[in-house]
């Protein structure tokens, strides 16, 4: 009887034991992303949410990390760097080793000092930033100086060498004047002439006198530099004054509801610096399937992506292939130097190596220039990887 009455409390206890494990060992792996879900960039944040949405019971479906299943925890900084600070201050008292976000270049370096000196690691959902080598701030996507290298790259082998632009007065024109001379500083972009640069503000309603000055000029190609709103001004105007030449655009662009609404004042032939999933051109076996994970997982939610829902699909991806080789305990230092010495990561943007200390992985190679096709209603590869003409 008391050997009966032993074994049925070791029982018990081992029960209540295990009960007590289950919760935990199904605990989920939370990963903070501060998105601008409203406020001026809502389109890009919202789309950020939708691709980290899909891509959550996928990675879970295939086993989460390491058993435990992944759970996105989502904060809107309202596209205000000084919500994003105190977001950020509020998820660092539970010393996670890594966060997704901002959606805005600003916001992300509003918050790069907090995580300066001991972590976590930030990773920025925005390609427009330059983060410092070494530090805990990266950048997704392309860098917007290789985005103007492969574009003058791609008029230049097409013997288009004599280029118009037009770029705004804001951040992004000034990233864009800085990229562009770094681009005819190439030396073997010495013949390649900017016939007339011209800059609008952001709020213009029109720049016909700006593109007229550049159709004076001349040029064989010209490069109208500007996203969201004021790009159907930039469009409008070279409608307006018959400047339908080969024409390039920011990659921030590259979205099927604005190809949709500006399709009456589209130029016969409209190029863009574009990642290798937007064409479904691929340079090794890895990455297309890394593309046919992406579409596929679209495709159940029934969404068309386009470029936006690239920003945040790479990074939440790298985030969790580091916590699975490292586990969900993992300090930020550790999380920086996995990513830091991270090659061969195959994305849907192409083939990562952060050993080049871009802080981000890919550079020029990666890119291609892709071709708007309104017959089809979708981009086609223009060029080969780099910006080379075919």
């Amino acid at each position: 009887m008391t050997r009966r009455i032993a074994r049925g409390l070791l029982a018990a206890l081992a029960s209540v034991g295990l009960c007590a494990q289950a919760p935990n060992a199904a605990q989920p792996v939370e990963i903070d992303a501060i998105l601008s879900l409203t406020g001026n960039l809502t389109f890009v944040g919202r789309a950020e949410q939708q691709t980290l949405q899909v891509l959550e019971p996928a990675e879970n479906a295939a086993g989460g990390i390491r058993g435990r299943p992944l759970r996105f925890v989502y904060h809107d900084d309202k596209t205000d760097p000084q919500v994003a600070v105190q977001l950020l201050n509020g998820i660092l008292g539970r010393r996670p080793a890594i966060v997704l976000g901002s959606s805005s270049a600003v916001s992300c370096l509003a918050m790069a000092p907090l995580v300066a000196a001991a972590g976590p690691v930030e990773y920025c959902l925005s390609p427009s930033i330059a983060p410092v080598r070494g530090s805990y701030l990266f950048s997704a996507s392309i860098a917007v100086r290789d985005c103007w290298a492969a574009l003058v790259r791609y008029f230049r082998e097409r013997g288009l060498r004599r280029i118009g632009v037009i770029t705004a007065t804001d951040q992004g024109g000034r990233d864009g004047d800085q990229s562009l001379a770094a681009a005819l500083a190439l030396p073997e972009n010495k013949d390649v002439t900017i016939v007339s640069h011209q800059h609008f503000a952001p709020t213009d309603l029109t720049v016909t006198a700006q593109l007229s000055l550049i159709k004076a000029a001349q040029p064989q190609a010209v490069i109208l530099w500007a996203a969201g709103t004021p790009f159907a001004t930039l469009l409008r105007g070279a409608s307006d004054v018959g400047l339908d030449i080969p024409t390039a655009a920011s990659n921030g662009d590259l979205t099927f509801v604005q190809m949709k609404q500006y399709a009456a004042f589209l130029p016969k032939e409209l190029v863009f610096p574009a990642l290798p999933f937007v064409a479904r051109t691929a340079r090794s076996r890895g990455a297309r399937d890394a593309q046919s994970r992406f579409y596929d997982a679209f495709a159940g939610a029934g969404i068309r992506p386009d470029f936006p829902y690239s920003f945040a699909w790479d990074p939440a991806l790298i985030a969790i292939d580091a916590l699975r080789a490292l586990g969900p305990s993992a300090t930020a230092e550790q999380v920086r130097a996995y990513i830091e010495n991270l090659h061969g990561f195959e994305g849907i943007s192409g083939t990562y190596d952060f050993r080049d200390g871009s802080q981000r992985g890919l550079a020029q190679q990666n890119l291609v220039i892709v071709r708007w096709d309104p017959q089809r209603g979708d981009w086609s590869a223009a060029s080969g990887f780099g910006g080379a003409a075919r």
